[in-house]
């Protein structure tokens, strides 16, 4: 038998729901976690790659599955002018601007970002990425842990030609 934590108890046999005039209660089954151990290390002693698909982008894994069981930290760096053309991917991202400012095409939307905006990606929808500005434009990405597909869009007007 799983022992819950006091605060989970408590939160178990106090929460309701209402649920078509009716009230069920709320019962919270813990997860097994993956055993995971701290970790402290500086950004500069972790190797950066090249994103093969951008120009002038390189990616760096700063938290990934064997630190963090459920999501990667992730830090891109584009230098000016570079970017990443419009793809998707099978998993959400959550994203903070460090420094630097780009255009970033969001499904058909194209939205300014500068440091100290925060983005969120649904998973599925086209985006895109384009550096502008004298100094490089940098973010952290947060992702899920799960498998990530990651497909170039076309675009329609190329594809006409």
């Amino acid at each position: 038998m799983t022992v819950l934590p006091e605060w989970a108890r408590h939160v178990a046999s106090s929460a309701t729901c209402l649920a078509r005039g009716s009230v069920f209660p709320i019962i919270f089954v813990p997860t097994p976690e993956k055993e995971s151990t701290v970790s402290v290390t500086h950004a500069d002693g972790l190797p950066a790659e090249e994103v093969k698909a951008g120009t002038g982008t390189t990616r760096q894994v700063l938290i990934g599955p064997d630190q963090g069981p459920n999501f990667a930290l992730r830090r891109f760096i584009m230098q000016p002018g570079g970017g990443m053309p419009r793809h998707t991917n099978t998993v959400e991202h959550e994203q903070y601007v460090l420094r630097g400012g780009a255009k970033i095409t969001l499904g058909d939307d194209v939205h300014q970002v500068k440091a100290g905006d925060v983005v969120y990606i649904p998973a599925g929808m086209p985006h895109s990425y384009q550096a502008e500005g004298a100094e490089p434009f940098e973010f952290l990405c947060v992702v899920p842990n799960q498998p990530d597909v990651i497909e170039l869009v076309k675009d329609d007007a190329a594809s006409a030609c």
